[in-house]
């Protein structure tokens, strides 16, 4: 099991807690929601609990909570600019669909 960081999103995340002056890593989940199932939840991690789930992949730590780890291992997280947007982006295989909108996936 394992979940990944291209150096964009490492560097992102990275600049991110420096500038905080706090926190650990990457929190990474999913929740239930849109038209195909499951969105992604990023958020950044001020600690660990003692049921998650830690990778760390080019020196940054990732934070997942098991019962969502079987739906996201194997992913790749990358950090996309593209003009004035920016965002995480997700390379899951275990993605069977996504929603038109590409909010939104399922396995």
């Amino acid at each position: 099991m394992a979940i990944s960081l291209t150096e964009a999103a490492a560097t992102r995340v990275r600049k991110y807690l420096q500038a905080e002056g706090r926190g650990v890593g990457l929190r990474l989940g999913v929740t239930r929601t849109g038209c195909s199932g499951y969105s992604y939840v990023v958020n950044y991690a001020d600690k660990i609990g003692n049921q998650d789930v830690v990778f760390e992949d080019r020196g940054v730590k990732i934070v997942v909570d098991p019962a969502a780890l079987k739906l996201i291992d194997g992913t790749q997280v990358d950090f996309v600019k593209n003009g004035l947007n920016e965002a995480f982006s997700f390379r899951n295989p275990n993605v069977t669909g996504e929603c038109g909108c590409g909010e939104s996936f399922n396995v």
